[in-house]
């Protein structure tokens, strides 16, 4: 492996093209070598183009028979996830996969085992732990200077309401939104969640209820090492992007507000003015997308394991599914239940 990893992009849409731009243009271990999307056009071939890189296809097997290339990074719909990353462990290729691999566990344990097999390296796409502000948190705690976590509380609330053409397909808030905030919360725990409870509604008005989801929630957990957790959500919080976290441990605690769209602070005799936060994950969370994609091709470079890995990409699904099922049935729920 020289300096540079090959790169494979699958999928060239939003969150797609994101990707391609950071991996092109603030990622110097990383080469974009070809982009494929079945529902590849002009424009796409376009934007290609403009990013220097001339293998554009509708076909993703040609990426995976492309020996040249060392990595994909699977952009594409979560109904193909798992199969590309079966088809790249078989064609010997690294992977990272924006979350989540799945939602059917066994079809996520079949992905994992094939990239054990073949010995190459996944990275699932919760880059919420690249981070500046939480990562902070996680160091800040993992170094034991504060003693035990007690309570870990996530605080993730979107700003405006999604398409609700997108939310009828989104398989619900727990595994559509929350089920990040369940990856931060074992992550600053560094403990696994043993027990979920589960409370939604849908308050806002926008029709959530009538395509059987919800737009509020808060969900309690309980963790291995003892330590009790909390995640409040919202659907629309209109101020901007709500993302905080805190852990109080045995000897203080370590918290962390919102980025803002600018630190000015404006004081006058009516009160003191500062900026709302950043409007949403594109701007709040672009220099953790830099950040894990310069980590993953670190670790393909250097053979070293992989910061988020298939354990990492199981776990989240397997809380969100539990809290599913309490809020269905109105009941805690142990992960043990969920198989």
């Amino acid at each position: 492996m020289g300096k540079s990893v090959r790169i494979g992009l699958l999928g060239a849409g939003r969150i797609g093209k994101l990707h391609g731009e950071n991996l092109v243009y603030a990622v110097p271990n990383a080469t974009l070598a070809a982009v494929a999307d079945p529902f590849l056009n002009d424009d796409t071939r376009a934007w290609a183009a403009n990013l220097g890189v001339e293998n554009c296809y509708d076909d993703p097997e040609k990426i995976f028979s492309d020996d040249s290339i060392d990595a994909v990074w699977i952009c594409s719909s979560t109904s193909t996830h798992a199969d590309f990353i079966k088809q790249a462990a078989k064609a010997g290729k690294h992977a990272f996969c924006e979350k989540p691999i799945d939602t059917d566990l066994a079809v996520i344990e079949e992905a994992i085992a094939a990239v054990e097999e073949a010995g190459v390296k996944l990275q699932v796409g919760f880059v919420r732990r690249f981070d500046h502000n939480h990562k902070k948190v996680r160091d800040t705690v993992a170094s034991g200077k504060l003693g035990a976590p007690h309570i870990i509380k996530v605080t993730s609330r979107d700003p405006d309401h999604q398409p609700m053409e997108y939310i009828k397909v989104s398989g619900g808030i727990f595994l559509d939104m929350t089920i990040h905030d369940f990856d931060m919360a074992r992550y600053l725990a560094g403990s696994e969640v043993t027990e979920v409870t589960a409370y939604g509604a849908a308050l806002s008005g926008a029709g959530y209820d009538e395509v059987g989801d919800i737009d509020t929630a808060i969900v309690m957990l309980k963790f291995e090492n003892g330590a009790l957790g909390v995640i409040d959500n919202s659907r629309a919080a209109h101020y901007g992007y709500d993302q905080r976290t805190e852990v109080h441990c045995d000897k203080g605690c370590v918290q962390v507000a919102n980025d803002l769209n600018d630190t000015s602070m404006i004081s006058t005799a009516e009160g003191v003015e500062v900026s709302k936060p950043t409007w949403f994950f594109l701007e709040r969370y672009n220099n953790a997308f830099i950040a894990e994609a310069v980590a993953f091709a670190d670790a393909i470079i250097k053979d070293t394991p992989s910061l988020v890995g298939g354990k990492d990409g199981l776990a989240p699904v397997k809380i969100a599914l539990a809290a599913a099922k309490s809020l269905k049935e109105n009941r805690s729920v142990q992960i043990s239940e969920i198989v």
